[in-house]
């Protein structure tokens, strides 16, 4: 038990350091020491274990809610039997992350549902568990911010706040034409280009990218900038989340 004056006094030392870790674990640290009888120098090991742990957690927490994820998802939460034509190992490479430090793009391509959002959320997941800065944003959301900040004439400066960010997970591109805004995105990935990692989430193949981007000059010079450094997904077959959705009703009905 530790004497209540020499306990103020490591609370007290705890906040000078700004070792919160140690602060909320000491006791149970002395505790765990006496019962094991632990040297002095296995005691000091185990106590900045505590404090290094305890400051990657809220490193962690705070990447995390940084990121805008609309759910965490993780490729163990992927069941790849049900999209077999997925390239698996080359997504389990990914989720090393040495793309992001080579500052290249991974596109996803494929029909709504056949879990490309997961797949782009699991390897941003992945990246956060490297303390990576990762930001999840739709594009619509996107071109709202791009088109606000330029109405306020600071679009340079917006654009200057995601340089921090190591990888921007872009989801959604093809669901509506963008017409004339389809330049302000460009002018964003252009802006990242060979300066930081884009995870791009598409229904359309590429030869249909002019759909959404109308102008044919402005569409070329933009897949020539994301395709220099990329790694290309294509995801087919049947909707991913209307096979979960059988099985689950499935599983219901027997139940």
């Amino acid at each position: 038990m530790i004497p209540e004056i020499l306990e103020a006094q490591v609370e007290i030392s705890c906040k000078e350091l700004r070792m919160p870790g140690l602060r909320h674990h000491f006791r149970n640290l002395v505790r765990e020491a006496e019962e094991q009888g632990m040297d002095y120098a296995s005691f000091l090991r185990a106590c900045l274990e505590q404090e290094i742990q305890e400051r990657q957690q809220k490193k962690y927490s705070a990447l995390l809610r940084q990121a805008k994820f609309p759910s965490p998802k993780t490729l163990a939460d992927f069941d790849f039997t049900k999209a077999p034509d997925l390239p698996k190992m080359k997504i389990l490479n990914l989720a090393e992350c040495a793309f992001v430090n080579r500052r290249e793009n991974v596109i996803c391509i494929g029909k709504a549902g056949t879990g490309k959002s997961h797949i782009a959320i699991a390897l941003g997941m992945a990246a956060l568990q490297m303390n990576l800065r990762v930001r999840f944003i739709s594009v619509m959301q996107l071109l709202q911010e791009l088109q606000l900040a330029e109405a306020e004439y600071r679009l340079p400066r917006y654009l200057k706040t995601w340089n921090k960010i190591d990888l921007v997970i872009l989801d959604e591109l093809g669901y509506v034409p963008l017409g004339e805004s389809g330049k302000l995105l460009f002018h964003f990935i252009s802006h990242r280009y060979e300066q930081g990692s884009l995870i791009i989430t598409s229904n359309l193949e590429f030869s249909r990218w002019i759909e959404v981007f109308i102008d044919p000059a402005l569409t070329s010079a933009l897949l020539d900038r994301l395709t220099h450094h990329a790694h290309i997904i294509l995801f087919e077959g049947e909707s991913y989340r209307f096979r979960e959705s059988l099985a689950a009703k499935s599983q219901e009905v027997n139940a």
